[in-house]
């Protein structure tokens, strides 16, 4: 008896006209599959269609198989470059690989003088100095900086409040434009403040070394004050007078902010939203709390679930839509970034929608006390006790050894979607990434159990919901095309 059976048995019939292309698929709704193949493009097509399709029966002449041709899922004799095309598409798609860190988190400084009981990163009181980074330890730290191969360095300042240790902000600054000169990479800096202790000095000096400022903003002033509690009860009112004279005097585009949706955020959406209009924001992004810090020991992580922030998501990205039709220009951040990796063929730096995971190789954390973690979030863990994410230390390790911990190798094998056990198989895996932290935090492995993971869980609605608005109103399909212009 034959070990193997014949080789034809293994070929593309003679008569079918064409080959498939790699894809995946999965139902939609009602009799309507949505297909993707491995660079995002993605097609939806009737139940009786891709029967047809994949026992090669489609006839030629029919619109399924124009668009399944177009979008590189079939290839026929009259497609020589197909093939070419697409490896193109796919060396867009993962481009960003080739050059490594791109942005390098300083933690200036643990201290913070706010109080906000789902703070992720443990921050510390704000008289305990031990708690900031040093000029010797962030002098080690550019210099890993500079050892990334990357033509784009972002240095990030974060904390607790990075303000309170604002000397050590100009230091770096500084020290770092002077490297530069040697270098020559595109340089650029952020510091993410809640800007309570914003000041003239600080500002002069930002727009002097054009340095961006991110800031957080909850929602309007009750709900702000509950989240992001200060002594005065008055953090909403500094956030918006620093908004303000931060955009007076750096320009408006030169100021974002982020939110965090807690318990007290479900239910007041629109709210949210009408604040960031009314302060003249071009956008917002509707964030879930994450599982670091006091947000666990608060119990505010575990104060609603994945479908009641879905919920909460939905209702916004509705409202949002709604606002753009009624003229006022307006999108949803995440939405944008998913759009992005559906409708165009390059990927994003987004660390949570990259894969391999952008830990690591996309954004790297250097802690005050000079330790280095594969991203903030592995920072937010180690505060918690658990230093699994560690990397190693400014004072004792060299970039390549940093980068090539074991720790984040295996974290980045693991969370190569196109491998990984069900992601490989997912229809939307072109338009997802991987979070090996959260699921270790979550679920104590890297890879994670999928059907009960929170985050493939949002992902997944979220990919749906995206997929099927663009298929029901022409309008939305052109609106969302519009986000990813902007």
């Amino acid at each position: 008896m034959n070990k193997f059976q014949a080789l034809e048995n293994f070929s593309e019939s003679l008569d079918s006209g064409y080959s498939l292309l790699p894809f995946n698929f999965t139902r939609l709704d009602g009799d309507d599959y949505v297909l993707t193949n491995m660079v995002g493009e993605y097609l939806i097509l009737a139940r009786d269609d891709l029967q047809d399709f994949v026992k090669h029966r489609l006839a030629p002449s029919t619109e399924a198989y124009v668009c399944l041709k177009a979008k590189h899922f079939l290839l026929d004799l009259d497609s020589n470059a197909a093939i070419d095309l697409l490896a193109l598409k796919a060396r867009t798609k993962f481009e960003r690989l080739a050059n490594l860190t791109g942005l390098h988190v300083f933690v200036a400084s643990l201290r913070c003088e706010h109080a906000c009981p789902y703070c992720q990163v443990s921050r510390q009181s704000d008289d305990a100095s031990r708690f900031d980074m040093s000029p010797a330890t962030a002098d080690k730290a550019l210099a890993l900086t500079f050892s990334s191969p990357s033509p784009t360095i972002k240095i990030e300042f974060q904390g607790g409040e990075p303000l309170l240790n604002f000397p050590l902000v100009q230091y770096v600054v500084e020290r770092a434009k002077m490297l530069n000169a040697l270098h020559g990479r595109d340089l650029q800096f952020v510091i993410a403040t809640n800007l309570a202790l914003v000041t003239d000095e600080i500002l002069a000096f930002c727009k002097t070394h054009e340095i961006l400022i991110s800031t957080s903003l909850d929602g309007p002033a009750d709900l702000h004050n509950k989240n992001r509690p200060r002594p005065g009860n008055d953090s909403h009112q500094r956030a918006v007078d620093g908004i303000n004279m931060a955009r007076s005097r750096l320009g408006r585009n030169r100021v974002s902010a982020l939110m965090t949706t807690t318990k007290a955020s479900l239910g007041r959406v629109r709210e949210i939203i009408d604040e960031y209009v009314r302060l003249e924001f071009p956008g917002i992004f509707l964030r879930p709390l994450s599982p670091y810090g006091f947000a666990v020991k608060t119990k505010y992580y575990s104060a609603y679930n994945a479908d009641e922030w879905l919920a909460f998501y939905f209702e916004g990205l509705e409202y949002i839509i709604q606002l753009n039709q009624n003229g006022i220009a307006f999108r949803e951040f995440y939405a944008s970034l998913i759009l992005s990796k559906m409708l165009t063929p390059f990927g994003t730096g987004f660390v949570d929608l990259r894969s391999p995971a952008g830990i690591g190789i996309g954004a790297i954390v250097y802690n005050y006390d000079g330790d280095v973690y594969a991203s903030d979030e592995s920072r937010m863990l180690a505060e918690m006790g658990d230093k699994t994410f560690r990397l190693g230390n400014v004072h004792n390790n060299t970039w390549e050894e940093i980068i090539t911990a074991d720790v984040l190798l295996d974290a980045l094998e693991s969370s190569y979607t196109g491998s990984a056990p069900m992601c490989s198989e997912c229809a939307f895996e072109p338009f997802c990434g991987a979070d090996p932290v959260f699921h270790y935090r979550t679920q104590g492995d890297t890879v994670g159990n999928k059907p009960n993971s929170a985050f493939c869980k949002r992902n997944m609605a979220i990919f749906r919901y995206l997929v099927s608005r663009m298929r029901e109103d022409a309008a939305v399909h052109s609106l969302f095309r519009g986000w990813i212009r902007i």
